[in-house]
């Protein structure tokens, strides 16, 4: 990326779109081209900006998984095209379920409950526009994760009771993997349950509904096992949930900031807030321009996270405040304010990956991704960055 480019940024993130693109070609490689791939692009596509992700990934997947209402109708906005191909994650409130009836987004459903009342707006709105298809819905099954989902052992009689329903039409069939990244026994169980599971709700007439339970860890350990569809989220940002496949991912975001201040301080003298670090000898310490409210973890502080500078790492000293964090430049008595620092991405031959800073800062990548601020703005990176 051209320092003209970013030379009036002090925090942006450059955003490799055909790394993003390597990515889901390797997910396509795990699965096989008998399974479709949903792109999970819920919380800004994990903090890399849902617009550019969809549009970078538009005619290369089938469907776009997103958390509620709100995201899907900023994803329809501007991805346009059929409605049918967003999916909401999340149970919708009451108050949401007829702009979902009205725009044709599939909903994901956890008991009968909530199918009726999609039947009653499916109908209503059948009145206004005839003819008009069934509302499409997805029966969520709870298989383990214990947040959403009719129970797994009720789940045909919810099916059989939905069925009656008009206006209304099962899909397909979800679930998810609690611990595809941690315990391979339990996701094998959970995996042959909801294979049966399915087979025994398609009896029931509903054989063209599609079945979809894997996650991106679930992707990667239990590929021979996809099913219909895979919902492809964190790989598809080039961090692995399953360490041994990383080498295969190609990060997609490099979050960088610039140096505003260097001093040289004594020995003696206290760092940031607390004084937790107190410099032994004398330093020379810069200042950047991020902190926490533009996502930078405060649990960082003390916890040895370093950035890269000129292809080295840098310790941060301290504790991390709102709008700063301090680092050791000792090593480089002539950086100067307005270089350029990689908090988060490949520098030289160094690399800080999200994994790292999660470890860190006792989170998971998930988090750092999707904690990265409003101010952070979001650029797309130079294509000479693909490697």
């Amino acid at each position: 990326m051209s320092e003209l480019l970013t030379a009036a940024y002090r925090c942006w993130a450059e955003i490799d779109f055909p790394a993003l693109q390597r990515n889901l070609a390797a997910v396509r490689t795990c699965i096989g081209e008998g399974t479709a791939i949903m792109a999970v692009v819920k919380a800004n596509a994990y903090g890399h900006g849902m617009v550019e992700v969809v549009r970078a990934l538009s005619d290369r997947v089938e469907m776009f998984g997103v958390a509620n209402l709100s995201e899907a109708r900023a994803l329809h906005a501007v991805a346009g095209g059929s409605a049918s191909r967003i999916y909401i994650l999340g149970p919708a409130l009451p108050g949401e379920r007829p702009e979902i009836v009205k725009h044709g987004f599939v909903p994901a459903v956890s008991n009968a409950e909530e199918a009726a009342a999609y039947s009653a707006l499916a109908m209503a709105e059948t009145e206004r526009q005839k003819p008009a298809a069934k509302f499409s819905i997805h029966l969520t099954i709870d298989t383990g994760m214990g947040r959403i989902g009719v129970w797994q052992d009720e789940a045909v009689a919810a099916a059989r009771d939905i069925l009656k329903l008009p206006g209304v039409k099962i899909t397909g069939f979800a679930s998810h993997l609690p611990v595809s990244d941690e315990d391979d026994a339990f996701t094998h169980a959970e995996l042959v349950r909801f294979r049966a599971l399915v087979i025994e709700l398609r009896a029931l007439g509903l054989e063209s509904a599609i079945a979809h339970i894997e996650n991106s860890a679930g992707i990667i350990g239990f590929s021979s096992q996809a099913g219909d569809l895979v919902r492809a989220g964190l790989m598809l940002y080039g961090s692995s949930p399953r360490p041994d496949f990383q080498s295969k991912l190609m990060p997609v975001l490099t979050w960088k900031s610039r140096v505003t201040l260097v001093r040289d301080v004594p020995a003696g003298r206290g760092i940031s807030y607390g004084r937790t670090f107190i410099t032994p000898k004398p330093m020379r310490i810069a200042t950047l321009g991020v902190g926490y409210a533009d996502g930078y973890p405060r649990h960082l502080s003390g916890k040895n996270a370093e950035v890269l500078i000129r292809g080295s790492r840098c310790a941060v000293l301290g504790r991390v405040t709102m709008d700063q964090i301090l680092v050791d430049v000792s090593a480089w008595p002539d950086v100067a304010p307005g270089e350029e620092v990689v908090l988060l991405g490949q520098q030289g031959r160094q690399e800080i990956l999200a994994a790292e800073l999660a470890e860190k800062a006792g989170s998971i990548p998930w988090e750092i991704f999707t904690g990265i601020g409003t101010r952070v703005v979001r650029i797309p990176a130079s294509c000479q960055t693909l490697r």
